[in-house]
């Protein structure tokens, strides 16, 4: 076994122990939350980010968030965030900025509503507060976005990222695996269900999975070079996706099909024939797999699991509403928005506007609606911008494989999740890195070579 692989195993094991650890010991997640925050900066300082070890901390940070969420360990709300904008101004300090003249300007397109904000809030309404989590996601992504934005990579370097992201979901799904043994226990009805989620917003926990999901299919097909490898990355696709469909909320089981779909989609388009073959089969295995995943899981809950993805309650009966009554939410966000339609009614705003005009004190987790509604026609600009750019520079550079991947992830994420997490911001910039020296027999050539 080759010096890398022994490594992979052994970190494997110590970030399953520490799922045991965090679990039995749950004090332990705030001394682990201190040490990664201390590490990152160290390790960024020594290496003088010579190597973009910025986007490997950012990438553990990302997975780690959801574990440190569960066990209480978050020394702020946005810690995940926040450490990750310090980790990228590191960088930035080390390997200065990129000409992102377009991401600059979705930051200054923000501004207008943080002033509108301060100007039309309620007095009784915490305006730092109400800006801070509405925008730091917004922020989090432009800040990461500067740092990336064509910035030369190496692929086995954008490989390191992805087994950074894999070693702390690792933790979680042990987490996970101990928290709730038995499933079928705890499954009584087809809401989304906490249970099953760590105690934690299952919305959070299935974004994250679905995530796990694509992370170790990329390490199965791209990143396993041995047999044992190969058999330990299965798995653990088939762990993630098992333990994210039992969360019972589906936008992070949809959202890693869609992303592997489109990974395999984009490597059989530019494959060579022979490649082409491989990747056929890969997806038929996958196929197989998944009805497999799929039938263990519906054995696991006694059958709800399969009417959850019809839309149905426990009884059978069809539900109203397709997600979870977020529709009325959306389509009020949409209203202030046709009456708003240049500035917006200011950041934070449209949740106390709701709540006057309906009664109804919730968010539509749907940051593409609330970016409309508190931002207008510069939130209109800002969306178009985050969606049209990474696509152009996809085209211009196809050897990044996994961009529109990542695309995707933000895309859906934020449709049912809006940016609570740090997850859909930095997953975002690695759409924009462009990656080079490609070496691995899976990877295709550029059909012009």
């Amino acid at each position: 076994m080759k010096k890398e692989e022994l490594s992979y195993i052994y970190l494997i094991l110590f970030h399953a122990s520490l799922g045991v650890l965090v679990f039995a010991l749950p004090f332990v997640s705030k001394i682990f939350t201190i040490s990664i925050l201390a590490f990152g900066i160290y390790y960024i300082i020594k290496s003088k980010n010579r190597n973009n070890e910025v986007l490997v901390m950012s990438a553990y940070v990302v997975s780690v968030e959801v574990l440190l969420r569960m066990t209480d360990g978050m020394l702020l709300n946005e810690f995940g965030k926040y450490t990750i904008l310090i980790f990228i101004f590191l960088g930035m300090i080390y390997s200065g900025f990129t000409k992102a003249f377009l991401y600059w300007l979705f930051l200054l397109l923000l501004i207008p509503g943080i002033v509108l904000a301060t100007l039309t809030l309620d007095l009784n309404t915490d305006v730092r507060k109400a800006i801070a989590f509405n925008l730091s996601g917004p922020v989090c992504l432009g800040i990461c976005a500067i740092y990336c934005y064509q910035r030369k990579i190496s692929f086995d370097r954008l490989l390191g990222v992805i087994t950074a992201f894999s070693l702390p979901l690792i933790a979680v799904a042990v987490y996970l695996f101990l928290y709730t043994p038995s499933v079928k226990a705890v499954v009584t009805g087809t809401q989304s269900n906490f249970e099953t989620s760590g105690g934690f917003g299952p919305n959070q926990v299935s974004t994250i999975l679905g995530l796990g999901v694509f992370i170790f299919f990329v390490q199965l097909v791209l990143n396993s070079k041995s047999k044992l490898l190969q058999i330990l990355n299965a798995g653990f696709v088939i762990v993630f996706a098992f333990r994210g469909i039992v969360t019972f909320s589906r936008g992070g089981i949809f959202t890693a099909i869609a992303m592997v779909f489109i990974f395999l989609g984009v490597m059989y388009y530019q494959a060579n024939y022979k490649t082409k073959f491989k990747i056929g089969m890969i997806i038929m295995l996958s196929f197989v797999a998944g009805i497999g995943v799929w039938g263990y899981s519906s054995l696991q809950t006694n059958g709800l699991i399969n009417k959850r993805y019809a839309n149905q309650d426990a009884r059978g009966r069809e539900k109203k509403s397709q997600l979870s009554g977020r529709e009325a939410l959306m389509d009020s966000e949409m209203q202030m928005f046709w009456d708003n339609p240049i500035l917006g009614v200011g950041v934070g705003r449209n949740k106390e506007l709701r709540e006057k005009e309906t009664g109804i004190v919730s968010a539509s987790h749907n940051e593409f609606t609330r970016m409309l509604a508190e931002h207008g026609s510069l939130g209109l600009i800002d969306l178009i911008i985050l969606l049209f750019t990474p696509v152009v520079l996809f085209l211009i550079n196809r050897q990044n494989i996994l961009a529109l991947s990542f695309l995707v992830f933000w895309l859906l994420t934020i449709n049912h999740a809006a940016m609570r997490l740090a997850a859909p911001a930095f997953v975002y910039a690695l759409s924009l890195l462009k990656v080079y020296t490609v070496n691995t027999s899976m990877i295709p050539k550029q059909k012009n070579e």
